[in-house]
């Protein structure tokens, strides 16, 4: 396929769409890319090569797919809307080492597809346009199922890219940030203007490389208590750090004595959570696993 007749030119987009009378879902989250230059920066982001394999969530008409298909060994794309099976059989027909499987990602058994789809040890990533409505639960699904990826490239709502991003002290900093910079490395890498889009969505949308850790920052002897804490210590952002964890541990704990575990530690109980690092709410968790709460 020549440069020209790229899928993400708006007229190129505009023409398939017609053709196959295809009509925007607004439930589908469904906003197509139209700027081949940004999509060719987002798989470049990625590092692939001719050796990698690459995941896709939500191909739409292929766009994105087309760009990581020029680089990648094998680009297996899961799309959960069946109307646009044929266009995407249409549009992706020049790469045949290119699957789309219709499925709703997050009931799928990533795990075993990868198995199924890729050689064992080989390069992965995905390399997404994700949909707004689901950008966090898919994100987690990679990244707590502890898939064998080494980069995930993802386009979502800038706000969200901003908050997986976050650093401690920052308002954008929450639950979500501590999760995410847990299992990888986060960066966001440049701003996507709403204009970009076949329908223009409200927002702007912005790019977030997560790089694969090989173990995580900390040493937490329970993830599912860490990630607990985390989000309890999170839940009323204006609270102290005291009164939502003794909220949290309310029936279980008396509230002084959760002001003691956190002097304890030295943990000034009347921070608020937005300014605690990754380390010292494992030193929490690891506190609180210990009282047996």
């Amino acid at each position: 396929m020549t440069m020209s007749k790229d899928i993400a030119t708006p007229n190129r987009t505009k023409e398939i769409l017609t053709e196959h009378g295809f009509s925007f879902k607004k439930s589908l989250g469904q906003n197509f890319l139209v700027d081949p230059n940004i999509l060719r920066k987002i798989v470049e982001a990625s590092g692939v090569t001719k050796d990698s394999g690459v995941i896709e969530i939500g191909p739409g008409i292929g766009a994105l797919t087309e760009q990581s298909a020029k680089i990648a060994g094998k680009v297996v794309a899961y799309e959960i809307d069946g109307r646009l099976l044929p266009i995407l059989a249409d549009t992706l027909a020049p790469y045949s080492h290119v699957e789309v499987i219709h499925q709703d990602v997050l009931a799928a058994d990533l795990t075993a597809e990868i198995r199924t789809h890729f050689q064992p040890g080989q390069d992965l990533a995905v390399i997404a346009n994700l949909p707004y409505y689901v950008t966090t639960p898919i994100l987690m699904k990679l990244l707590e199922e502890k898939l064998p990826l080494r980069v995930i490239v993802v386009m979502m709502q800038k706000e969200v890219a901003e908050r997986i991003s976050a650093r401690p002290g920052s308002k954008m900093y929450g639950s979500l940030s501590v999760a995410a910079q847990y299992y990888a490395e986060t960066e966001t890498l440049f701003t996507v203007p709403k204009t970009a889009f076949i329908p223009q969505p409200n927002v702007d949308s912005a790019i977030l490389r997560l790089t694969a850790r090989e173990t995580p920052p900390v040493e937490v002897a329970d993830e599912a208590f860490f990630f607990a804490v985390v989000q309890a210590s999170f839940v009323q952002r204006r609270k102290t750090l005291l009164n939502n964890l003794a909220a949290f541990f309310s029936g279980r704990m008396q509230k002084e004595a959760v002001m003691a575990a956190l002097e304890d530690i030295a943990i000034d109980p009347k921070r608020r959570a937005e300014s605690l690092t990754m380390a010292e709410f494992a030193s929490i968790a690891k506190k609180f696993g210990e009282e047996k709460v």
